[in-house]
């Protein structure tokens, strides 16, 4: 439950909330997303993506789960054994979402294996650029052949 501040809920945070109870707390959407976005390669820089991609997710109403931000705080993506079960977890993981929300200009080998996971299991896949805009045209482009 979340209580509300000085009896208010910023604008943002309003669409996260389905009903208030009678104390004043509020019950948040059930709506998990899968955040899919590029870790390897410039790592620092990646993070700090998915973190603005996360915070994207909270801002529009749903729950984000990016494996990239918490399997790294305790297994080594440079350890082959260790990515492929942080690969299954998140996978497993994937189960408790609605959908998977694709974001960046390239799709890394992790998001690939990601994505072929997320079209086996038949949820949804929305595509978004860096920039947080949603690419409506992503499966024209080939992006999931």
């Amino acid at each position: 439950m979340f209580t509300r501040k000085n009896n208010q809920l910023t604008p943002k945070c309003r669409s996260l909330f389905v009903s208030e109870d009678r104390e004043g707390s509020y019950r948040i959407k059930e709506t998990m997303v899968y955040i899919c976005s590029p870790y390897s390669g410039d790592v620092r820089r990646n993070i700090e993506a998915a973190r603005r991609y996360c915070r994207f997710a909270v801002e529009a109403g749903y729950i984000p789960f990016a494996p990239h931000l918490f399997f790294p705080q305790f297994m080594d993506d440079h350890i082959l054994e260790e990515r492929d079960l942080a690969l299954s977890f998140g996978e497993s993981f994937m189960d408790n979402c609605s959908e998977v929300w694709v974001f960046g200009n390239r799709i890394s080998p992790g998001m690939s294996a990601e994505l072929k996971a997320a079209i086996r299991k038949r949820l949804t896949i929305r595509f978004f650029p860096s920039d947080c805009l949603e690419d409506f045209n992503a499966n024209q482009k080939g992006v999931l052949t």
